[in-house]
């Protein structure tokens, strides 16, 4: 599943094209993308058709666009597979096409936007938006304090300004939890998936098992810094894909991948000690690590 590197790589491609521009068209291929949109087919499409945009924004894993002049908003979850391209009158977006935008003066050359996603588990739809209440910018992207209310409840990320370490370090050490879980609670952090929790927490040789409670605050510094140092070094890089299914806008591939030192590298050598890597089952996904660096909680 994409996760903040990777949502703000897309969003960050549409925004030159998309702030500004207006929608002629809306074309659905398949209403299963619109399963989150709170209202019929036709309402999706007469609300975005002869609308202007906004600059796109983005809070963890979720990015949308306001409707100018108005209090609503284009959410878009990318899910699993989804991605959301760039073309003209001519592209080809493929079978996996479910939902097209012709766009009218776009500043950057695109006229259309596909959402395409092979396994349906993303969407598109339009939500009001709600003022934060902290006097904060809602996402990464745009000084806009309106956020969508079916993203309100999303915490903010480590790359948002307003990311508060402190708060995010009482919030985790008063959980009694595994902190890879506590990573995983788009409630209290959002933007990490399974990737970079791994990644993050062999670089702060932290066992996915260890209790929250028992992290002192320096050491929840040290993996805030962690997360933060890995988004960061995975955006630079254009995101993680180990296929086809997470492209940016232009169709490009990410290749973090090729810097990954925990996710995905079980059976090969530790980057810091040489210890043979491990991936472990948990919570119906799989954990990396290094046995010997990321050594198991005496507690369990």
């Amino acid at each position: 599943m994409p996760e903040l590197p990777e949502v703000e790589v897309v969003r960050s491609g549409l925004a030159p094209v998309l702030s500004g521009a207006g929608i002629a068209r809306v074309h659905v291929r398949d209403p299963r993308s619109l399963k989150r949109h709170l209202g019929p087919l036709e309402s999706f499409i007469d609300e975005l058709e002869g609308t202007r945009l906004d600059t796109p924004l983005r809070r963890g894993k979720f990015m949308w666009v306001p409707l100018a002049g108005q209090n609503r908003a284009l959410v878009c979850h990318l899910g699993m597979s989804g991605q959301v391209l760039l073309g003209d009158d001519t592209s080809d977006f493929g079978s996996h096409l479910r939902i097209l935008l012709e766009l009218e003066e776009p500043r950057a050359g695109a006229s259309s936007v596909g959402f395409v996603d092979q396994r349906i588990f993303g969407s598109m739809a339009i939500d009001d938006l709600i003022d934060t209440g902290d006097a904060h910018p809602a996402g990464y992207g745009s000084d806009d304090a309106r956020v969508p209310t079916s993203v309100a409840h999303i915490a903010r990320d480590p790359l948002d300004p307003a990311f508060d370490r402190q708060a995010f370090s009482r919030r985790l050490r008063a959980k009694n939890t595994e902190i890879k879980r506590a990573l995983l609670d788009q409630t209290l952090i959002s933007g990490i998936g399974n990737i970079y929790a791994d990644e993050a927490l062999w670089a702060t040789k932290l066992h996915y098992r260890a209790s929250t409670a028992s992290l002192r605050p320096a050491r929840v510094s040290e993996l805030v810094q962690a997360v933060h140092s890995v988004l960061r070094k995975a955006l630079a890089e254009g995101g993680t894909s180990f296929d086809q299914q997470y492209v940016n806008v232009n169709g490009v591939s990410g290749y973090f991948s090729h810097s990954l030192n925990a996710y995905g590298r079980a059976g090969q050598a530790c980057p810091r000690c040489q210890a043979i890597m491990v991936r472990e089952a948990w919570m119906n996904r799989s954990s990396h690590r290094c046995p010997r660096c990321q050594r198991t909680p005496r507690s369990r």
